[in-house]
């Protein structure tokens, strides 16, 4: 899970703090971020909204007039590391306005019960409810001369890269969520607005976009796939369409444009003839994160989800296929109720025969309202565990030996920070904070946030080690 807390890092894109005319300081918040980068983003667009109106953001609680906490409710861990996290904000500062997806538990009274004493609460995606509980506690100060917000807006990623939301909620209804429940179903953004926002970024520097939300594959299917308008010329509101838009605007700025959760439809095909040949010209990265959570056909029945292991590994061969250096990221479920070793072992069948390059494993919880909790044969909280052990052990391996095939490679990385004087960096294969790093020794004077040609020297089971090339 991302977390980001008020008193550890600054937002980046950030003007000087502000100030009213005549010198008066501004009202500060502080702000904490937890959960996925869809909640990012809705961070993001509050604290672009309170530089905006002329409110400065606090890096620590005691320098704060009061405090907002982003929350997570999607697992049971989250849900504690939330209330956790109201808990310490109350105790730190004493003024607490609580949004997220955990917000619209219980139309907030599960939040209310355990913190009583929260200033407001509201769901997801609820910039303007925020805002006018900030404005009811803390009032804004007037200063119509200060110029307080990037077009980019406020960004709490590092400033080369940033995540872009195309859609909210979901039309999914698989037994082990409850984000459309908290976040309704699918709303597709207009597809001006999105490459309008894309293209703020790409001017403001940022190097990779990052295209998230619920179902990529499925944006624009809310409106029908309606014709929307980009400088003056039609564009389909589709993923395709979008795809190919953010391709050629990131060529042109040297960039890169990776995409998230994308379901295996049909038309993912087209996505992938359109992908970059060589990274280093930038534009769409050869690389699909598709959440593929199972294998066996009576759990993914179960779970709700499509039950076509075969049809989706002929699927993986044909994309590989059309793209052999195409790079898959998914992640799975160990320990849904009911689940036999067999119907485990139909899983390490599947990791083995698709040879993913990036996987992540969690073992099924249950999370308060899912449908998935009323299924018999809960699987034992030590089994689980051992099942996720050996899953990752299992793709571990997998893992190590595709990382070795690269070595002696040279390719394109981007640099991402420096730990003395090695650099650590990313391939076109690693997304950040989820997949491994690239280390080039002796290279702190690769700039954060550049690209750089890199010759790989070494590999271990997630990561490369490598020397600047030339």
């Amino acid at each position: 899970m991302t977390q980001r807390r008020s008193g550890s890092t600054m937002p980046s894109g950030s003007a000087p703090q502000a100030r009213a005319r005549g010198g008066a300081r501004a009202p500060r918040v502080g702000f904490v971020s937890l959960g996925c980068p869809k909640a990012l983003v809705d961070s993001e667009q509050i604290v672009t909204q309170l530089r905006a109106e002329g409110y400065a953001i606090s890096p620590t609680y005691d320098g704060a007039d009061l405090v907002v906490v982003n929350t997570c409710g999607f697992i049971d861990a989250a849900v504690a590391e939330s209330l956790d996290a109201i808990g310490e904000a109350l105790n730190e500062n004493g003024k607490v306005i609580v949004t997220g997806c955990l917000g619209a538990k219980e139309d907030g009274a599960f939040i209310r019960d355990t913190h009583p004493s929260v200033l407001a609460v509201t769901g997801p995606h609820a910039t303007a409810e925020v805002m006018a509980a900030v404005h009811r506690h803390l009032p804004k100060l007037h200063d119509p001369f200060a110029d307080l917000v990037p077009p980019q807006g406020i960004k709490l990623t590092p400033e080369h890269y940033a995540y872009l939301k195309i859609s909210e909620g979901c039309n999914h209804r698989c037994a082990f969520c409850i984000i459309p429940s908290m976040r309704g179903p699918l709303v597709s953004r207009p597809i001006g607005e999105v490459l309008a926002e894309a293209e703020r970024l790409l001017a403001a520097g940022v190097k990779e976009l990052l295209v998230i939300s619920q179902d990529t594959s499925a944006y624009g299917v809310d409106v029908k796939y309606r014709t929307g308008f980009w400088q003056g010329r039609p564009l389909k509101t589709r993923m395709v369409e979008l795809a190919s838009a953010l391709d050629a605007m990131a060529r042109a700025r040297g960039a890169w444009v990776r995409l998230h959760y994308v379901y295996p439809y049909p038309h993912v095909d087209d996505a992938i003839g359109r992908m970059t040949a060589d990274p280093a010209t930038g534009g769409l990265l050869p690389y699909l994160d598709v959440p593929f959570q199972h294998a066996s056909p009576r759990i993914l029945k179960l779970m709700k989800r499509p039950a076509n292991s075969e049809g989706t590994l002929r699927r993986i061969e044909a994309w590989r296929a059309a793209r052999p250096d195409l790079v898959l990221r998914s992640t799975f479920i160990v320990g849904f109720p009911g689940e036999t070793e067999s119907e485990f072992a139909e899983l390490l069948a599947f990791l083995d025969a698709a040879q993913l390059d990036r996987v992540g494993c969690f073992a099924y919880s249950p999370v308060d309202g899912a449908q998935a909790n009323a299924l018999p044969d809960a699987v034992p909280d030590d089994v689980k565990e051992e099942r996720r052990a050996r899953f990752m052990a299992a793709q571990a391996r997998i893992s190590a030996a595709r990382l070795a095939l690269r070595v002696g490679e040279t390719m394109t990385v981007l640099v991402d920070a420096h730990e003395g004087k090695t650099a650590i960096a990313r391939s076109a294969a690693d997304a950040p904070e989820i997949d491994g790093t690239v280390r080039i020794a002796n290279a702190a004077r690769l700039p954060v946030g550049s690209f750089a040609r890199v010759t790989v020297i070494g590999a271990s089971e997630h990561d490369l080690s490598a020397r600047a090339a030339g």
